[in-house]
């Protein structure tokens, strides 16, 4: 049987493992492919695992955030809704007065 290193001068050691894997190690050939296809599957379902963690930690950031300015906005709107603050402004800004009790006109409904 011929080999692919017989003609050359100085044996190539890439041509010897290759011939030898394509002729009496094919197991050893497909085990290798099927080690590299199964560690290449590790690397992307480790990388999408770190991308999904980094979305929640960036998530729940924003939440925190957003949590913070729901407080914030729920005291501004109890500070701006006193009834004090509001009867000052119907007084000095549109010039209401309560009216007199002789003019006050109660409606009773059914």
């Amino acid at each position: 049987m011929r080999t692919p290193f017989a003609s050359s001068s100085e044996p190539n050691l890439a041509k010897i493992v290759l011939f030898d894997l394509l002729t009496t190690g094919k197991f050893s050939l497909i085990l290798l492919i099927v080690i590299f296809i199964t560690a290449m599957g590790v690397v992307f379902t480790t990388h999408q695992s770190r991308q999904a963690i980094l979305e929640r930690a960036n998530t729940m950031a924003e939440r925190e955030r957003l949590n913070e300015e729901w407080r914030n906005l729920l005291l501004e709107e109890t500070a701006l809704s006193e009834h004090s603050r509001v009867q000052d402004m119907a007084s000095k800004e549109l010039e209401m007065k309560r009216p007199d009790p002789d003019k006050e006109v109660v409606i009773s409904l059914k």
